[in-house]
């Protein structure tokens, strides 16, 4: 299986459509039909159910869709931690980010980091801290900044110097908008959207000092965007950490007493670093 019929296969996925790829890919409608061919008989399996006008991906061909797009993934990754200039540091570093005020701090050290190696690009991934982690594990992120309590027995870390306080989205026509602060007891019976990584929900309920079937758990959500605009719409009241982010039609009100957690900057131990990585661990050691 090589690259390049994987690169294929992924801009058909993509277009849905044999001609349109092959003009994107600049070569001939048969030669592309032909290495699909090739490469469902290499597989054993049926890729696409094609029809008259598009083609979609089977079953089959949505797995293969995603493995193949981590592959090449990190054939680009691989390829640009080298610079055609031995002097230089060049290359990209990956970063997997919580939506966390510690964040702030991170860009900090980018901008620093970029003034000394101009060359230098990010690539910034969002999303929760067991999908940023799995994706440090398969090499695709070089830094996993996360937010605690979470297992990092096998990374080494920098712990980040910013408290990530939480906070309750409630709508602006709420009466609990217009409180100072919200208690645990303000909020027992109201319908409630919670954060969905099961160690930092035990530390909410916590909080809340009271069982998780007691509470009226309306809706998860792994990113604070879903649930302020879920808020909005009149779900429920929704914990979540405190950014500097602004949602129209929705207030956000303090804890009392404040809950708070730290996060941390991980990257994994004993494994090889490109040169890049390395002088920016070295940056983050120097902090």
């Amino acid at each position: 299986m090589e690259l390049r019929v994987l690169r294929y296969f992924l801009a058909v996925a993509r277009e849905e459509n044999i001609t349109r790829a092959a003009e994107m890919l600049h070569v001939t409608q048969p030669t592309l039909s032909r290495q699909l061919a090739d490469l469902e008989a290499e597989l054993g399996v049926s890729l696409f159910d094609r029809g008259s006008h598009k083609i979609k991906l089977t079953q089959d061909g949505l797995l293969l869709r995603r493995s193949a797009e981590e592959i090449v993934e990190l054939e680009e990754k691989a390829r640009a931690q080298f610079s055609p200039n031995s002097e230089d540091i060049s290359g990209v570093i990956s970063f997997g980010c919580g939506e966390l005020s510690s964040m702030d701090t991170l860009a900090v050290w980018m901008v620093d980091f970029r003034t000394k190696f101009p060359l230098i690009k990010f690539n910034i991934f969002s999303g929760n801290a067991d999908d940023i982690k799995d994706r440090v594990e398969k090499g695709l992120l070089d830094f996993a900044l996360l937010l605690e309590p979470v297992d990092i027995a096998t990374y080494e870390f920098a712990r980040m110097n910013v408290a990530e306080k939480w906070c309750a989205l409630v709508r602006e026509d709420s009466p609990l908008a217009q409180k100072d602060v919200l208690t645990a007891s303000d909020l027992a019976g109201i319908p409630l959207i919670l954060p969905k990584r099961g160690n930092v929900q035990n530390q909410v309920m916590n909080w809340l000092g009271i069982k998780e079937n007691e509470v009226n758990v309306v809706a998860t959500v792994n990113l604070p965007y879903n649930g302020a605009v879920s808020v909005k719409q009149g779900l429920g009241v929704s914990l979540t950490l405190s950014l500097s982010c602004k949602y129209d039609g929705v207030v956000t009100v303090p804890l009392s007493p404040p809950l708070e957690h730290g996060s941390v900057l991980a990257w994994k131990r004993r494994v090889p670093h490109s040169r890049a990585v390395e002088r920016f661990i070295e940056l983050i050691r120097r902090k």
